[in-house]
């Protein structure tokens, strides 16, 4: 039992390590570790300044396609002198039928919408109490005409006096006067066209009673119509009469109208500060109706030259208007480089899809973009498209 207690003893201390080997082991593991870590981040730190500097150089480098856009000269045009305002087709003669006196309708001589002439019956009433007092004071009328007649030749032979005469004289003259009144009743209930013209709706029926003043039919003179329009205070100068005014209206879209002004209001409005104006136009075939809405243009002497873009080369923003102007340089390299270049300008009247500008730094011959300069800054390198640019849309036109 001895001997195995000490060989256990001893072989437990054989193969037992020192403690201060423990420590120096630990530094060890940690410093590998250390190192390791310094290492890795080292590389990560290294990979990415190398990838930084690469794509620096990649842009340093690099040139960006030039931006695709479709040009247009600037032009020097005359434009027309005009001047818009809106309004109304007014009937030179228009009038609702109507009836003078009451009575029955005895029968209707018209069909709506027929065509009829000055003095044509329409209606007649029901006048038979007349035709009977006219035909009493006709008969009246015969009378005091042969006594009158008896009078003057007794009184002419002295075998009368000159009071019977007069007297006869007057019974005579009371019966014409009944005579002419009747007739006139009679006239007003056969009621008749005031003018040539166009019929509308028919408001009666046969055996309704009437009051004067009752609504039969309308009546509508179509061959000459006016256009009442209004312009602006400070536009009212120019206007003068006899000038040519183009009116438009949404029934007949892109037919033209061509009047003459006939009058002008002396008065300016005291609310709208407008001044009324009239233009009269022939209308043969009835186009113009009373009521349409018109849009008319005065055609007024024409002004100078003047620089004009396509509407769309125009850029409006709250810093001012501007175009980019096509500029052509020659570099170092001996090569031509084109760009383009905000340029501001002063924009004015816009008609038939062009507008007018005014800049010092602009003339007439130069190139501006009219497509996609939605996507250039100004001085970007461009290539111009030999695409034409759209054409202007249909029914610009104010006139």
């Amino acid at each position: 039992m001895t001997l195995s207690a000490e060989t256990e003893v001893a072989t437990r201390t054989a193969y037992r390590k020192p403690k201060t080997d423990r420590p120096v082991r630990t530094k060890l593991w940690f410093s590998i570790v250390a190192l390791l870590l310094a290492l890795l981040v080292g590389a990560f730190w290294g990979f990415n300044e190398f990838r930084n500097h690469m794509i620096a150089q990649f842009f340093a480098h690099m040139k960006m396609p030039p931006a695709v856009v479709s040009v247009a000269p600037v032009k020097t045009e005359v434009l027309p002198n005009l001047l818009t305002g809106i309004g109304d087709v007014v009937a030179v003669h228009q009038v609702n039928v109507t009836t003078d006196v009451s009575g029955r309708v005895v029968k209707i001589m018209f069909e709506p919408g027929a065509h009829v002439v000055k003095g044509q019956p329409l209606v007649q009433l029901f006048d038979a109490p007349e035709q009977g007092d006219l035909a009493s004071f006709e008969a009246q009328a015969r009378g005091a005409k042969l006594s009158l007649d008896r009078a003057k030749a007794l009184a002419l032979r002295q075998f009368g006096p000159q009071a019977t005469v007069d007297d006869t004289q007057a019974t005579y003259d009371q019966a014409m006067a009944n005579i002419a009144k009747t007739q006139a009743i009679i006239s007003q209930k056969l009621i008749r066209a005031p003018f040539d013209g166009e019929l509308g709706l028919r408001h009666i029926e046969v055996g309704q009673f009437l009051n004067a003043g009752n609504q039969i039919v309308t009546l509508t003179d179509l061959s000459v119509v006016w256009v009442n329009f209004t312009l602006t205070e400070k536009d009212s100068s120019q206007v003068k009469l006899g000038e040519t005014v183009n009116i438009s209206v949404d029934p007949y879209p892109g037919r033209v109208f061509t009047g003459k002004i006939t009058t002008i209001e002396p008065q300016i409005a005291t609310d709208t500060r407008n001044v009324s104006v009239q233009a009269t136009f022939d209308n043969a075939d009835h186009a113009l109706k009373p009521g349409m809405f018109a849009t008319a243009t005065v055609l007024l002497p024409p002004k100078p030259p003047v620089m004009t873009v396509p509407e769309t080369a125009a850029d409006y923003s709250l810093y001012g208007d501007s175009v980019f102007l096509i500029k052509k340089t020659t570099g170092s390299d001996g090569k031509e480089t084109t760009t383009a270049v905000r340029t501001f300008v002063r924009t004015g009247q816009r008609i038939d899809g062009r507008v007018v500008i005014e800049g010092k730094d602009i003339k007439p011959g130069d190139q501006v973009v009219a497509v996609g300069q939605i996507k250039l800054q100004s001085g970007m390198e461009v290539a111009v498209s030999h695409d034409p640019p759209p054409a202007i849309p249909a029914a610009t036109s104010p006139y």
